[in-house]
């Protein structure tokens, strides 16, 4: 925290003084207009790299051929709906005559394993772009893009820096993982975009509470309990971000109970800061009562509301429509409700059977190494790339430069956190770990079959320990003109390598057809293949 900063707030007499950690954010660095247009040029980069050549393969890649279909049956019906066995054929043809026929509409449903969101999502690119490629991956696309403009404006205010903001949002766009995932019609993108909104909007509500408490204790003529903090709009926008986490799938809880503890904590801290008697009870009787309702009810709501389709219409899978029409608004919300959670009991009763052997599966343990990712698409076209034996191959795995730097900045983010106490050092920990220690549980206790990908919503937070850490090799801004010189040469060739492996890895990331021996190269460890 700058001096400037720490000296901007005038103390009443007598009252303990604040810690400079823990003192309000000082302003932003430099010009308003370029902590916008700095992040911008990255995010038009970034989404470059997402869009061209989007449409390619002209196939449905890994597990689109669930995702693409369910998101245009519930564009066209409002529920997922049974296919005819030849649907992933037809829609390549452009056919959308995809529907199995019944007579009863209820005998036509489908049983869906994740909640609806995400898979509205993609059927809004279906919608405006039509039933191809272009069209099932297009949300995807735009999504992972605007994730890079949140990372780098993120990661500006948590460092103050728009250098090292745009950094973030550099590293995240040569991301392989989540470029990969950022062309595919999957919910993991979807996912990892309601995730970091959630947390960047914790942030600014940090922000703005202890801003609010500061002017308080400025004005105060005691320091006994401190005031409410007002209708905390930041922390509202968090619960619908999580809300819309958890309904695109059900991972997203692991990251409602992480941040909402993590706020509360956060509340106690700076009440604490001011020296206030019972910091922990005022915050518990001010703060936690809101805090539940915008971070406990408000994603509960958010999920429930995600079901809108099912509710208005007589197709959905546990339906139980006549029923629940017979009898008055009022047995139709109480019945329709009851219904949707005997949907869900089977929902968990599927994910925790979820143990089939699939040969691209890895446990979590191996996931920020990167020795088994999945091969979302490959073929062996003859001639198409100047050599007689052709690769044509999506890889959905991370770039192991950012990866291994990731796994470096973590560790030593949990020693800059032990020493200092840091919040930002903190906070990203507690992300990330939200993002991968449940996973343990499911592999250890329930054997459940997992993949690389669903580690994309820890990326981001990788991302943001290496950019706190760039931080500290660049030093303070009053450090000699030679220090600062020789942490800025090793924070840009960081980036540069980190672009030159991510150029290399880009062509089986992005189906372009190489020579054979040209893709096995790629091919860090034999367990990519």
């Amino acid at each position: 925290m700058s001096q400037t900063a720490s000296q901007a707030i005038v103390e009443p007499a007598g009252a303990p003084p604040i810690p400079v950690r823990d003192r309000p954010a000082p302003p932003m660095p430099g010009s308003a207009l370029w902590g916008w247009i700095g992040p911008l040029i990255v995010t038009v980069f970034g989404g470059f790299l997402r869009f061209d050549r989007l449409g390619t393969p002209n196939a449905v890649v890994f597990d689109e051929t669930f995702y693409a279909k369910d998101a245009y049956s519930l564009i066209t019906h409002g529920v997922e709906r049974q296919f005819v066995g030849n649907a992933d054929k037809l829609m390549l043809q452009g056919s959308t005559g995809l529907f199995k026929a019944c007579g009863d509409v209820a005998q036509c449903a489908t049983y869906a394993a994740h909640p609806p969101l995400g898979k509205w999502m993609i059927g809004l690119g279906e919608w405006l772009f039509g039933l191809t490629p272009f069209g099932w991956r297009f949300a995807a696309a735009a999504t992972g893009t605007a994730s890079l403009l949140i990372l780098a404006r993120l990661a500006r205010r948590l460092t103050r820096s728009t250098l090292l903001g745009c950094l973030a949002g550099f590293l995240l766009a040569l991301d392989g993982l989540h470029l990969v995932l950022s062309r595919a019609a999957l919910l993991d993108v979807f996912l990892t975009f309601w995730v970091l909104a959630a947390f960047a909007c914790l942030v600014v509500d940090r922000d703005a509470g202890r801003a609010r408490l500061a002017d308080w204790y400025r004005t105060s003529s005691t320091s006994g309990e401190g005031p409410r903090l007002g209708a905390r709009p930041w922390r509202l926008a968090a619960g619908l971000c999580l809300g819309a986490a958890v309904s695109t799938k059900w991972t997203g809880l692991f990251f409602v109970v992480a941040f909402a503890v993590m706020a509360l904590v956060w509340d106690a801290g700076a009440r604490m800061a001011l020296g206030l008697r019972r910091p922990r009870v005022e915050a518990a009787r001010l703060d936690a009562p809101l805090a539940v309702g915008w971070l406990g009810v408000v994603p509960f709501a958010v999920y429930v509301a995600s079901f809108a389709g099912w509710f208005a219409t007589a197709g959905g899978w546990g339906r139980n429509w006549g029923q629940a029409t017979s009898h008055g608004w009022a047995f139709f919300v109480f019945d329709s409700l009851r219904s949707l959670a005997r949907y869900q009991g089977q929902v968990l009763g599927f994910h925790e059977g979820l143990s089939t052997h699939h040969p691209y599966q890895s446990d979590p343990w191996q996931w920020p190494l990167l020795l088994r990712p999945v091969a979302f698409f490959y073929q062996s076209p003859k001639g198409v790339c100047g050599a007689s034996d052709c690769s044509w191959a999506i890889l959905g795995t991370g770039t192991p430069l950012i990866w291994y730097a990731g796994l470096v900045a973590l560790v030593a983010l949990i020693a800059w956190y032990v020493a200092t106490r840091d919040w930002r050092a903190g906070a990203v920990l507690a992300a990330y770990g939200a993002g991968w220690l449940p996973w343990f549980y499911f592999a250890l206790a329930d054997h459940r079959t997992m993949y690389l990908f669903y580690a994309l919503p820890m990326v981001p937070f990788m991302i943001l320990a290496i950019v706190l850490c760039c931080g500290l090799v660049l030093g303070r801004a009053g450090a000699t003109p030679a220090r600062r010189a020789a942490g800025a040469s090793v924070v840009g060739a960081f980036a540069l390598l980190a672009l030159a492996n991510f150029w290399w890895l880009l062509p089986v990331l992005t189906a372009v057809p190489v020579p054979y021996d040209q893709w096995f190269g790629r091919m860090l460890f034999r367990s990519w293949i």
